[in-house]
Parts: C-alpha cells; structure tokens; sequence
C-alpha cells in the first residue's frame, strides 16, 4: 500500500528540489529530471495531472508545506471566522499569516478519527476531483497522464490510485460524507481549493457545490479564499 500522506505532500509541495523553480515552470524537463533526480519524482507526478496545482504555496504556508500546510491554512481561516474577524480583501488579504494548528487539534491530519494516511487519500481525492471539474481530463488525457507517472517512477500503488480516481465518476456527496468532523471539512474545502484557480464557471460552480454539501456557510468560504490568496500565489 503506497503511503498517501507522503503522496499529498508531493501533490503539496511543488518547489523542484536543485531546480530553483516550481515543476511546472521545468514542465519541458520533467521526464529527464525524473531519471535524474528521484527524489523530485513524487512532485513531477504531481504536476502533470492534468492542470496541475492551481495555486503555489508562498511565506509561512510554504514554511509549513505539504499537509501541514493544509491544515495550517484551514485552521487560519477557520479560526478568524469564528473570531467573527471581517475576512480582508484586495492587498489585505497579503497581510495573512499561517499557522500550524495547536497539538491535539481536530485540524491535525495526525489526529484524524479515521487515521492519517486515509483521511490523507480522501485530500488527495479531493484535490483530483476538483482538477477535473472543467471535464478536460478525458480518456486520451487519461491514458498520457497514466504514461507520465510510469516516467515519473511514481510507486505502483500510486499510480494505480491516481488512475482509479481519474477513471471513476466523481461522487461529491461520497467525498463530502468521508469527512468526519468540521474541522476535516474545513480542510477538504481548502485542498480542492487549492487545487484549481476556478476560472470558469465549471470550477467555481464545483466548489460552490463542494461548500453546500459540505455544510460550510458563505463567510466561512470568504475567510479560506482569502486566506488562500494571501498564502500563496498564481501557478
């Protein structure tokens, strides 16, 4: 079984270890830096999946990165929310600092109910789910993905994963359910979030919907978007 937390720090983490630069910047690279470098491999992978990661991590969310930077950022805004804190817009939202839930946390992704690496696997699905919401990823697509994580050197198991979630129907309301307490819907949100940049109504009709089933009220969604924006910036 592949380790799914370690999978979503590599869909997370995006900075090319010895590049300088994000995958997608070195995107012409990517198979022969796969050979030549397999510790980058996880994020490679990553970045080919169709859109790639919408956003890029910067300041103190990269600081913590990966799955903490998850949780980071969806305790951030869920914390101002429920301080009843004005969610800041325009430049203000720059001003925003992560930080790492308290030890014991529902936020923890170590802490979660159902265990980490499985609530880890549904972010993961979350994030997929979400990069294919514009319906770009058709079956030719699917098949090119499927090549570049064989070239990437992805682990079996991950790569069986990945297709399997590219493959299947997307289940919103499966996913929605899979989070077990408010804090892991919370989070669910922020990856999906994460993972596209919702320029078209597809994709901001996707998270609309994700945000209705997940129970999560309009001010809370306005506090993670600029929390998100204020942490990272455009892929």
């Amino acid at each position: 079984m592949f380790d799914a937390k370690k999978l979503l720090n590599d869909f997370l983490n995006q900075q090319v270890p010895g590049t300088g630069g994000s995958v997608r910047e070195k995107g012409g690279q990517a198979v022969q830096l796969a050979k030549d470098n397999p510790l980058a491999t996880g994020a490679i992978a990553a970045a080919l999946l169709g859109t790639g990661i919408g956003r890029e991590l910067t300041g103190s969310a990269l600081k913590l990165g990966g799955a903490a930077a998850v949780a980071g950022l969806a305790y951030t805004a869920y914390q101002n929310y429920k301080d009843g804190k004005n969610a800041p817009t325009g430049d203000s939202s720059a001003a925003q600092e992560v930080l790492p839930p308290p030890t014991g946390s529902d936020f923890e992704i170590d802490a979660a109910p159902q265990g980490a690496d499985e609530f880890a696997s549904i972010l993961i699905k979350a994030m997929i789910a979400a990069a294919r919401a514009d319906g770009h990823i058709d079956d030719d697509e699917r098949a090119r993905i499927a090549d570049r994580l064989a070239m990437a050197g992805l682990e079996d198991d991950a790569q069986a994963f990945i297709r399997a979630e590219l493959a299947k129907p997307v289940d919103m309301d499966q996913l929605a359910n899979a989070a077990q307490t408010e804090a892991q819907r919370v989070e669910l949100y922020t990856a999906s979030r994460l993972a596209i940049e919702p320029n078209t109504r597809a994709e901001r009709g996707y998270l609309d919907m994700l945000a209705g089933r997940l129970g999560l009220e309009d001010g809370l969604i306005d506090h993670i978007e600029a929390t998100i924006a204020g942490a990272t910036a455009n892929a």
